[in-house]
C-alpha cells in the first residue's frame, strides 16, 4: 500500500510541474528612412551690412550772392548737368563787361606798342636811336603783354562766375529738399565751407557695406591658398544682399572693395559689394543681409536636420544595415543648403538614413524601414547658411 501511495503522489506532483516557455520575438519598430541627397553646393556665409550711395554730394554755391530761383522737385531724379539753383547774376555780369573792357584797352595798347617796337628794331640797327631808348621800347611793349594776359584772365574768371551762377546738378541722382529758399543770402563755398543748398544720392548702382569676422577672412584667404578659390582681385567675386522686408537674397552684385587691414577692435574686415539698382529697390541707409560664397561648388551629402541626433555631446545619424539593423553613426556637420543639412562626414552615399521615428530607435534593434525621399524643411532659417 506505502509503494502504491508514493507512485500515486510522485505522479501528482509531475503533473503540475511547470514547462519553462519560449520569449516571444521582438516586433521591428517601424521608422523612416531616406537615402541622402547628393548634390553639388557651395558653402556660404551670412553678415548685416547698411547700403551706400555710390556718388553722395553736398551741393554749394562757388559764388555768393541772392537766391532767385529753385528749378527742381523736391525728392526728384535729376540728371548731371540739370539747373538746380540760381543766383542773382547781374553783378557778376557788370564784372564780365568790365572785364571785357579791360581786356579790349589792353589788347589796343599792345597792338601800338609792338608797332612802336617793331620801328625801335630797325632803327637801332641803322644806330638812329640809342640802345637805352630801344630797350624802353621793349620793356612798354611786354609790359603791355603781360598785363593783358592779366586782363584776359580776369575776363575768363569773371565769364566763369557768370555760369556759377547757375548751379547745376553735378551728378546724376535723386535730389534732397532745398534747405534755403528764394531771397536768401547764399555764401559760396570758400566761405567757411558754403551754404549747403541740398544733396544729391546716385541711385544706379548701390553699394552695400558689410563687415566680415576674422575667422571667415582667414578661411577664404586659406582657399586661396589652395587654389580652390580665387581672389577679388582674380576675378569678379559674386554677392547677394536681401532686405529686411524680402525673402531671400533677390539681389546679386560683385564684390569691389575690401579694406586693407581688419579692425582690431571689432576683429572684422570691412568688405563692399556693389548691385545693379535699374528698379531702385535699394535706397543709401537700409539694412541689408548680405551672402557671401565661400570657396567654390562641391559635391555634398544633405540630410533633413530631424534625422540628427547628438550621442553624449557628439552628433550622430542612425542608419539601417542589411539586416534591418539599427546602426549608430559619429557625423560631422556641415551648413545649411535649401533646408537641408550637409554631412561632411561620417556618411557614404546610398546608406538608408532614418528621418522619423527616432525616439523609438536605439543602436541594435530591428526596425522596419519604409523608404521616404529625404524631407526639406524650408523655414526662414533656411535662408541662412549655417555652421552647427
Amino acid at each position: 500500500m506505502r509503494v502504491v501511495l508514493f507512485l500515486a503522489v510522485g505522479i501528482g506532483l509531475a503533473g503540475c510541474a511547470r514547462v519553462p516557455s519560449q520569449a516571444p520575438a521582438a516586433v521591428p519598430v517601424p521608422v523612416t528612412v531616406s537615402y541622402p541627397v547628393e548634390r553639388d553646393v557651395t558653402d556660404y556665409a551670412d553678415f548685416t551690412g547698411r547700403t551706400a550711395a555710390v556718388d553722395f554730394v553736398e551741393v554749394r554755391a562757388r559764388v555768393s550772392g541772392y537766391l532767385d530761383k529753385v528749378n527742381f522737385k523736391e525728392g526728384a531724379l535729376v540728371n548731371k548737368d540739370d539747373k538746380l539753383f540760381e543766383i542773382d547774376p547781374r553783378p557778376y555780369r557788370a564784372d564780365l563787361e568790365r572785364a571785357k573792357g579791360t581786356v579790349a584797352q589792353y589788347d589796343a595798347r599792345v597792338r601800338r606798342l609792338e608797332r612802336d617796337y617793331q620801328r625801335a628794331k630797325s632803327l637801332v640797327a641803322r644806330a638812329a636811336i640809342g640802345q637805352e631808348e630801344y630797350d624802353r621800347f621793349e620793356s612798354d611793349y611786354w609790359e603791355a603783354v603781360a598785363n593783358l594776359d592779366v586782363a584776359k584772365a580776369n575776363r575768363d574768371l569773371a565769364a566763369l562766375n557768370v555760369g556759377y551762377a547757375r548751379i547745376t546738378a553735378p551728378v546724376s541722382g535723386r535730389v534732397s529738399r532745398y534747405v534755403v529758399t528764394v531771397g536768401n543770402l547764399i555764401q559760396s563755398g570758400d566761405q567757411n565751407g558754403g551754404t549747403l543748398l541740398t544733396t544729391i544720392v546716385s541711385v544706379d548702382p548701390m553699394y552695400a557695406y558689410f563687415d566680415v569676422d576674422e575667422r571667415t577672412v582667414l578661411r577664404i584667404r586659406q582657399l586661396i591658398r589652395e587654389g580652390k578659390a580665387k581672389s577679388a582681385g582674380q576675378t569678379e567675386w559674386p554677392v547677394a544682399l536681401g532686405l529686411a522686408t524680402e525673402e531671400g537674397f533677390p539681389h546679386h552684385g560683385t564684390i569691389n572693395f575690401e579694406d586693407n587691414q581688419v579692425n582690431p577692435r571689432t576683429g572684422t574686415l570691412r568688405v563692399r559689394g556693389v548691385f545693379p539698382n535699374k528698379d531702385e529697390a535699394l535706397s543709401p541707409g537700409f539694412f541689408a543681409r548680405v551672402r557671401v560664397p565661400i570657396g567654390q561648388a562641391h559635391q555634398a551629402l544633405l540630410v533633413t536636420d530631424r534625422a540628427i541626433d547628438t550621442d553624449q555631446g557628439e552628433k550622430v545619424l542612425y542608419i539601417v544595415n542589411k539586416k534591418h539593423e539599427v546602426v549608430s553613426r559619429p557625423v560631422r556637420l556641415g551648413a545649411l543648403h535649401d533646408g537641408l543639412r550637409e554631412i561632411t562626414g561620417g556618411l557614404r552615399p546610398g546608406e538608408p538614413v532614418i528621418v522619423s521615428g527616432l525616439q523609438q530607435v536605439r543602436p541594435g534593434i530591428t526596425v522596419e524601414p519604409k523608404l521616404l525621399d529625404m524631407p526639406v524643411r524650408l523655414a526662414a532659417n533656411s535662408r541662412k547658411s549655417e555652421r552647427p
